[in-house]
């Protein structure tokens, strides 16, 4: 595993930098970390922040499209960037020496970026042949489904990139007021990762940042207690029934959070999982099964997904439901938690083997916790889990009915 040193500041008027210093790195990561997405597009059309993130690519007052692929290209480096529920990350990498480069650019994009007029409707029709091929593929766009049926009409229930019909109502004037309302954030932050320090990274950037940043207010948020379980069915033309089950969780902060990783752990995420064995390799109901937990501030989701044929969909309920009743009974069985744990660490060590991970570690924590996570920590507490702790967040969770979304044959 490479060893990293963080160490964080807030710049004066400014964002906050993260800095992890990877001595031996021969390689550099540099990432923006704007803390909103599409949950943050109350009173803006759905997609809008998704659109904004493919826009900074079409040029700033300094550079075209075309010189931005080239420049950074022609240096051997890589940009991209990303959109969720509340963040929109902005990432570079390439060799040490490349630091400079990648911050100019990404910079560049990030508060100079001009939305031409004519690149607006062209990114129009690609984003839309985007939000087409993830409906017709079943297995994504269920995603899209339970959350339409977790979170309701609130935000976080609207596609991330938003619907043919939404991106319809986006302008060069929305995209504006978009980006001018949350890129010159006070809370946005900046991460670098290789062989150099705070000093170093803060003497590149500084020239760089805009002259001002602004207070945000905070998203709308999700009221769990007041959430009731909601149904979404989609019929079509498929042979194969997908079949999604979500429950609300505590947020991101809450103290159960590492014990209800490791639940999803046994649960569904692995070939030695419940579910995998019980419905895949013991039934042979499914190809694919699996669970996952996603965390925002104030809330957060514990989701069941499974592609099955339609004729096991009782079968396959009936042994889901099986399997956590088991769990709020009894709780772990022998051996299961100390195997969960030692996947959670193995994964965590695993994903620290390259630059990029570091800065996205020291972006995301500063960003989420305003502080960047010690991972020995972190693993730490994850190895002081407890089997009842295990059973005490399954009861809060997952002894609740759930929402449901299924993708049917017509």
């Amino acid at each position: 595993m490479s060893r990293a040193r963080y160490d964080w500041m807030e710049i004066p008027g400014g964002p906050r930098l993260a800095v992890a210093t990877v001595a031996d790195s021969e390689c550099a990561a540099l990432t923006i970390h704007i803390p909103a997405g599409s949950r943050d597009e109350s009173g803006f059309p759905a997609g809008l922040a998704h659109f904004v993130e493919h826009m900074v690519f079409k040029g700033t007052g300094r550079r075209s499209a075309r010189e931005l692929s080239f420049e950074i290209e022609n240096a051997g480096c890589q940009v991209n960037a990303c959109t969720s529920e509340d963040q929109t990350t902005y990432e570079g990498r390439g060799e040490a020496g490349s630091l400079a480069l990648l911050a100019d650019v990404l910079a560049d994009m990030v508060w100079h970026p001009v939305f031409p007029e004519d690149e607006i409707d062209l990114e129009r029709d690609v984003i839309g042949e985007e939000i087409t091929m993830y409906r017709e593929s079943p297995a994504d766009h269920i995603g899209d489904l339970i959350s339409e049926a977790l979170w309701g009409g609130h935000p976080l229930g609207h596609p991330i990139s938003g619907t043919l019909q939404t991106i319809e109502g986006i302008d060069r004037k929305v995209l504006q007021a978009f980006r001018d309302l949350h890129h010159f954030r006070k809370d946005v932050v900046i991460a670098a990762a290789g062989p150099f320090g705070m000093d170093e990274v803060l003497k590149v950037m500084r020239p760089l940042l805009p002259r001002e940043f602004r207070d945000a207010g905070p998203p709308l948020p999700f009221d769990r207690a007041a959430a009731r379980p909601g149904r979404v069915i989609d019929r079509r033309e498929t042979e194969q029934l997908q079949l999604s089950l979500a429950w609300h969780t505590p947020g991101r902060h809450a103290e159960e959070r590492h014990a209800l990783r490791l639940l999803s752990l046994m649960l569904g995420e692995t070939a030695s999982s419940r579910l995998f064995l019980e419905l895949r390799e013991e039934r042979g109901l499914c190809y694919q099964v699996s669970s996952d937990v996603t965390l925002f501030d104030e809330t957060g989701a514990f989701e069941i997904n499974a592609g099955l044929d339609p004729d096991g969909r009782e079968e396959a309920l009936e042994c889901i439901r099986g399997e956590i009743a088991d769990l709020l009974e009894k709780g772990p069985r022998a051996g299961e938690l100390d195997r969960a744990k030692r996947l959670a660490i193995a994964q965590s060590k695993l994903a620290f083997e390259t630059t990029a991970s570091h800065a996205t570690w020291a972006g995301e924590g500063v960003l989420d916790f305003g502080r960047v996570p010690d991972p020995e920590e972190w693993r730490r507490r994850v190895t002081a889990v407890t089997d009842a702790e295990v059973r005490e967040i399954a009861r809060a969770v997952l002894a609740a009915e759930p929402s449901t979304a299924e993708i049917r044959p017509a």
